[in-house]
């Protein structure tokens, strides 16, 4: 879990920076139109649909926004172009697993776009299925660590049915059965925890270990993808040592 610790860290400083481009907004706004298609729109009923409104609350998304990308999923909108939810696959510089989640109204654009930056990576857009299998849905959450006692956190989420609690330097990690999540955030929410994010997250079984450079490579593939307009998460089974991780911030 340490890689994805630490890409969490990592996602947490982008977010400020993609929210002051308006970038943020239109990432979330995808997943509120396709969560709305699959769910309908009442949040009370379609639980990732709260989760997502949650997240745009937290990113300060003005409620106008919410609503109309509620409208649009939910087929309310006329003349909106219809997105398409699709996930590549590939492998990274020393064979890292890369699972890549796209929200697009063009396909052909969206592929070609990840196929470059592969390429340009020493990285590989592999077959659907080639790497899917290291990885599992999981319920994801995080807390900052310096705002609570953690022995209560751990006390709170075990209860409420999560599998693992991992203590890190700034983040506590939760990490839950997919059908747990609510159960899990309601019951912390209920305790006054300060959740910082809650989601359903691609969670490898096993992570990878590389030298430095490598690993700093891996990160720069993981940076252009997330940078793409149609790309909204990249997962890796990516273990980065603490040394990449400074060398990487220092750069950033």
């Amino acid at each position: 879990m340490s890689g994805h610790s630490k890409w969490s860290t990592i996602k947490r400083k982008k977010a400020s920076v993609d929210a002051k481009r308006g970038k943020l907004f239109t990432k979330i706004g995808r997943e509120l139109v396709i969560a709305a298609g699959k769910g309908g729109p009442d949040p009370e009923v379609n639980f990732n649909l709260r989760l997502i409104i949650d997240k745009a609350k937290a990113a300060n998304m003005p409620k106008d926004n919410i609503e109309r990308a509620i409208r649009r999923g939910a087929g309310l909108e006329k003349g909106a172009k219809a997105l398409e939810e699709v996930t590549y696959e590939g492998y990274g510089p020393g064979g890292v697993a890369l699972l890549v989640q796209v929200l697009t109204d063009n396909r052909n654009r969206a592929v070609a776009n990840i196929r470059r930056e592969f390429a340009h990576h020493g990285g590989n857009l592999g077959e659907s299925g080639c790497v899917a299998w290291q990885f599992d849905a999981k319920g994801y959450i995080t807390i900052e660590a310096d705002k609570v006692d953690p022995d209560r956190v751990f006390d709170i989420a075990v209860e409420s049915g999560a599998d693992d609690v991992i203590f890190g330097q700034d983040l506590i990690e939760i990490v839950t059965d997919f059908t747990d999540l609510n159960a899990v955030k309601e019951s912390l929410s209920a305790q006054q925890m300060p959740i910082n994010s809650a989601e359903v997250s691609m969670i490898p079984k096993t992570t990878i270990s590389l030298s430095e450079k490598e690993i700093l490579s891996n990160m720069g593939l993981i940076d252009a993808l997330e940078e793409l307009d149609d790309v909204q998460q990249v997962y890796s089974n990516l273990d980065i040592s603490d040394e990449a991780m400074s060398a990487y911030e220092a750069k950033s």
